[in-house]
Parts: C-alpha cells; sequence; structure tokens
C-alpha cells in the first residue's frame, strides 16, 4: 500500500471526522479508500453515458452535440442533487 500525505478544507475535515464518529469506517484512510472507488465506478458509468450519446449523436438520434447533452444531464442531476 502506498502512503500519502493530504491535505483537507476545514468542512471538508468536519465531514470526515463526523463519519468517523458515526462509526461507519475505522479510518480516514478507509473512507477515502472507499470515496475513491466510488468515484472510479460512476467514472465507469459515466464513461459509458459518454459512449451511448456518441453513438446515438452519430445516428442522427439527436441534433445536439454530446457536450450540449452532458452539460443538460449535469444539470438536471444538479437541481436533484444538493451537496451542502
Amino acid at each position: 500500500m502506498v502512503r500519502q500525505s493530504i491535505s483537507f478544507t476545514e468542512p471538508n475535515e468536519n465531514w470526515l471526522k463526523s463519519q468517523m464518529e458515526s462509526n461507519e469506517y475505522s479510518s480516514k484512510s478507509e473512507l477515502v479508500n472507499d470515496l475513491i472507488r466510488q468515484a472510479r465506478k460512476q467514472q465507469v458509468q459515466i464513461n459509458w453515458i459518454k459512449a451511448k450519446l456518441e453513438r446515438a449523436e452519430k445516428s442522427g438520434f439527436t441534433n445536439d452535440s454530446k457536450a450540449e447533452i452532458l452539460k443538460e444531464s449535469k444539470s438536471r442531476l444538479n437541481d436533484r442533487i444538493q451537496i451542502k
């Protein structure tokens, strides 16, 4: 395992501490590794969606560009999920 030293903003540090206090994770390392795994899984899903959009765009399914579709999708998602 590789050892790293990282710095967190105060809000992120407070959030990490709250997760630790809830006994969800036994260490910050475990928590950060879990977050990275989740982000990696999400990236796989994003890549799949991008590929689907690209195929649809090339098939004449829509006149919108991939960038326009992604922008609208992200906007809709952000409207539903507000991170505070």
